[in-house]
């Protein structure tokens, strides 16, 4: 609807409100007169005839009539395609925008992710990011930037934010940043379609099957990641014979074909360890070399902290605890990880092989206070539990 809408307003506010509008008024009509039976023609042209009325609101209707020769009862051929939300990403991700700024905004505009979310994705404060989304929609009133499907050259530049948006619109389904459940199928969904769908625009893009391959791998264990209860299960702790078979094979298949066109990026990498992680018989069976050496290759393509920290879980199987321990006290002192409450669950794991219990549970209460997603909290308060037996009667006297 926003895509349709905001060809006609050039105007991202106003296509908001006016399809919010629409949306709004679908409430209302649907439930008197029942549903129609094209709703989403319906809500097209309810949204669009909000933006006009707006449009002639503002007395600029000569200026902008250019911009509504297409009636608004009959869609068109852009307004056919499966999903309009792939050309609005690539509108966002203009290169006269940041890249964090595209990747911002198309997350909240596109995908409909809030802004609270997005921050906890970026490791900034939510006020922080709500300016940054509020900049990047003037910045593209002000330069005017067309909102229109870029050309097959201007493609490749914006190919990267774009990939940085649907795998961060995975990843905050994958694992939701908050509410009670672990995972947001609807995003995750969504970002698998968005990712089909562009190595079908874009198909000698090793990037783009790279991306493709790491939602398979990540996806073919869904179903599995908690028990029937809802409660975290951990990697080691996962029924693998549940896992699609299939889904890993056609990952496999594309990073095997992908890695012999040249360097990897930061996406294939990611998804050569994720498949790592899957081929393994058990978790104790794992190639933790092979994927300590992938995450060292990883590194000087993608220099972020939460890939130093990641890389730490290979390493404690590696060299050690004590050594992985060494790397995440030093990460600790990265102010762009304050707040990221994966970093004291990683050194609470590693506190308490090492037999430093309370040590260990100072972290998990860390950890614990950080966490938003309820599935999580159970899971940090369970391993707290585990850490901190209850004092019985004999053991207080």
């Amino acid at each position: 609807m926003l895509a349709a809408t905001v060809r006609v307003t050039r105007d991202l506010d106003l296509a908001e409100e006016c399809v919010q509008e629409a949306y709004a008024a679908a409430l209302e009509i649907w439930a008197r007169d029942g549903i129609p039976g094209n709703p989403a023609a319906w809500l097209s042209t309810a949204a669009r005839r909000r933006a006009i009325d707006a449009i002639r609101r503002d007395r600029a209707l000569r200026s902008r009539l250019p911009l509504l020769v297409i009636s608004p009862e009959e869609p068109s051929d852009e307004d056919s395609r499966p999903d309009g939300r792939l050309d609005l990403i690539f509108m966002c991700c203009h290169p006269a925008l940041g890249r964090a700024a595209q990747v911002a905004l198309t997350l909240r505009l596109v995908c409909g992710v809030p802004v609270a979310d997005i921050a906890r994705a970026f490791l900034v404060s939510e006020p922080t990011m709500a300016a940054r989304i509020t900049r990047a929609k003037k910045k593209i009133a002000t330069a005017r930037i067309p909102y229109r499907m870029p050309g097959p050259a201007e493609l490749p530049e914006r190919l990267p934010g774009v990939l940085a948006v649907i795998y961060l619109l995975f990843t905050t389904g994958h694992t939701a940043p908050s509410g009670g459940s672990l995972v947001r199928a609807d995003l995750v969904d969504r970002a698998m379609q968005l990712a089909r769908m562009l190595r079908e625009l874009m198909p000698g893009e090793t990037e783009i099957g790279g991306l493709h391959a790491l939602l398979l791998v990540s996806t073919a264990r869904q179903e599995t990641r908690v028990d029937e209860d809802g409660r975290l299960l951990r990697l080691k702790d996962q029924d693998r014979s549940r896992w699609d078979r299939a889904a890993l094979a056609e990952a496999h298949d594309i990073i095997v074909a992908a890695l012999p066109a040249g360097p990897p990026g930061r996406l294939l990498l990611q998804a050569a360890i994720a498949s790592l992680y899957a081929e393994a018989p058990s978790y104790e069976e794992t190639d933790w070399p092979q994927i300590l050496t992938l995450y060292d290759r990883l590194l000087p393509v993608w220099p972020s902290p939460v890939v130093r920290l990641n890389r730490t879980v290979p390493l404690a199987m590696v060299a050690g605890p004590a050594a992985a321990l060494a790397e995440v006290e030093e990460l600790e002192r990265d102010d762009r990880l304050a707040g990221y409450q994966y970093l004291p669950a990683i050194k609470a794991d590693l506190l308490s092989r090492l037999g430093r219990a309370g040590e260990a549970a100072a972290a998990y209460r860390q950890a614990f206070t950080l966490a938003s997603n309820e599935a999580e909290r159970a899971f940090l308060a369970g391993q707290l539990a585990d850490l901190t037996p209850v004092e019985g009667p004999s053991q207080r006297a």
